[in-house]
């Protein structure tokens, strides 16, 4: 059995209106905290009154070989983290289709929604080919607009092949997929995103969107 594992910090923050003042390209440190999660509970499940364990293997618009389950195996709070496991294993999923990898898919859909703000984790990512960790927002009205009118902003997505490089991108009508609009940041030094922890942010305004990596 190979396994993967992703630890994450994750917190969400809201931007007090009165003291949003801050130059271009730096990080603003006046934020109201309303959401957080600090995986402080020790060990076991994650806190549903949080979080929703999606589950299902339907590729996910990504030709995704893996089964999302709701399974402590894949994601579980482990020494006051959130541990995210990908297995190679096989498995059969209430599709009834057999598979040869699960993972876990965690979203606060229905349990927590934000416009505007500061929304970022603590994540040391996995290392592998054919890894794609990510930590990204949706469109609360996604269930009735749907995809990519929605939109997404993804704070930071990491390819297997590409260990130090982070992503960051947006997607919306016109200008989705492939065709999405963001950048990379590429680690200094050779230095690899799966040696340690990084904070990756966005900061989310009416007419900006800033991406912070540390």
């Amino acid at each position: 059995m190979i396994r993967v594992r992703i630890c994450v910090l994750l917190v969400v923050a809201l931007c007090a209106p009165s003291l949003c003042a801050q130059r271009r390209g730096q990080a603003n440190s006046n934020w109201v905290l309303v959401w957080s999660d600090d995986f402080k509970s020790g060990n076991g499940p994650v806190d549903s009154h949080k979080w929703t364990m999606e589950t299902g293997g339907n590729g996910w618009g990504n030709n995704e070989l893996e089964y999302y389950t709701d399974r402590t195996n894949n994601a579980r709070v482990q020494r006051n983290l959130l541990v995210i496991e990908a297995d190679r294993e096989r498995y059969t999923g209430k599709d009834g289709v057999q598979r040869q990898y699960t993972s876990a898919r965690l979203k606060t859909q229905g349990k927590f929604a934000q416009a505007y703000g500061r929304f970022e984790a603590r994540i040391k990512m996995p290392r592998g080919q054919g890894m794609w960790p990510a930590f990204w927002l949706l469109g609360d009205d996604i269930g009735t607009v749907h995809w990519p009118a929605c939109g997404e902003i993804d704070i930071v997505e990491n390819l297997g092949r590409e260990p130090s490089i982070s992503h960051g991108t947006i997607h919306g009508p016109g200008y989705s997929g492939d065709h999405g609009i963001g950048s990379a940041f590429t680690l200094p030094a050779g230095k690899r995103f799966s040696d340690d922890f990084h904070v990756f942010a966005v900061e989310w305004e009416p007419k900006e969107i800033r991406f912070y990596v540390d």
